[in-house]
């Protein structure tokens, strides 16, 4: 990876075209999210800024040539891109992986509830929108899916709103760490942000976690249901970490790492779900030991 990364950094044109290609990837468009955070983190922001106009450029011309809808193109490498950048600004600012991630989960629950008092009522925002997808899915010949989608609507409409948050802030949260993991890999950089195997949420965010769930049981009100929720998803990652940790301090084979991964695809939600409990009983009980004791 070493030598990837330094590839990247080399020169702003191999910055661009990876920036470019990456985006473009359908299941692997993260990837250029991560490009960013590395770039920021090495180069800064100015730069990393002049590199992601240059990957534009690209996108625009190549889009021209094969008359792709540009603003479509130019909006997700965009949607893309500028989280990412801010993260690793975030980074550079607190010299703290977990106080980055810890500051990327207020600003989605903020995202959420800003959402919420622009849409009012986020089950009939969701509906609308839905609704409509079934229509075009009956107009493309995809009829027993526009049923089933039609069949389920209400359940689905009020969950779109976790799904979204969830999704994005997954998305960047990876970025962030993959991109600063990538980081790391270049010869002479010796800022240290932390280590991933360490990460945790902490008190505050698990104490607001807990308010909110009680809440939600007690009130039918879908914004605090659903900011409970994603604040308990969100553990998934500390979960993730711990295993990560157990690995490095020989108390879990590497098979079992692999296995979580490989997994993941298939169990989704259920794994996520696990991981998150095994992240917020970290964060009360300690199951991590003080890294003293980390071999």
């Amino acid at each position: 990876m070493q030598a990837v990364a330094a590839w990247l950094v080399a020169r702003p044109l191999n910055s661009a075209l990876a920036l470019a290609a990456t985006i473009s990837l359908a299941y692997l468009s993260f990837l250029s999210g991560v490009i960013m955070v590395l770039l920021v983190l090495r180069k800064g922001p100015k730069a990393a800024l002049v590199d992601a106009a240059i990957a534009g450029g690209l996108l625009a011309a190549i889009g021209l040539v094969q008359q792709a809808p540009l603003v479509a193109v130019l909006s997700a490498a965009t949607i893309m891109w500028l989280p990412a950048m801010l993260l690793g600004v975030l980074l550079i600012s607190t010299r703290s992986l977990t106080l980055t991630l810890q500051v990327s989960v207020i600003v989605a629950v903020s995202a959420i509830i800003g959402f919420y008092l622009v849409a009012g009522d986020l089950a009939d925002f969701w509906r609308v929108i839905l609704l409509e997808f079934v229509e075009v899915s009956r107009q493309l010949g995809m009829t027993e899916q526009a049923e089933l989608l039609e069949g389920q609507i209400d359940a689905v409409a009020s969950q779109m709103t976790t799904i979204a948050a969830l999704s994005i802030w997954v998305v960047q949260s990876i970025n962030c760490i993959l991109g600063y993991l990538l980081y790391r890999e270049l010869p002479g950089e010796t800022v240290d942000c932390g280590r991933f195997s360490d990460l945790s949420f902490g008190r505050v965010i698990a104490s607001v976690m807990a308010i909110a769930s009680i809440a939600a049981v007690f009130s039918d009100g879908i914004l605090i249901q659903n900011i409970a929720f994603v604040l308990f998803l969100v553990f998934w990652l500390q979960g993730l970490a711990v295993v990560h940790w157990m690995h490095g301090a020989g108390k879990l084979p590497v098979f079992a790492v692999i296995a979580v991964y490989v997994l993941m695809p298939f169990l989704n939600i259920i794994l996520l779900m696990a991981l998150a409990v095994v992240g917020y009983i970290d964060t009360w009980f300690r199951l991590r030991r003080p890294r003293a004791t980390v071999s």
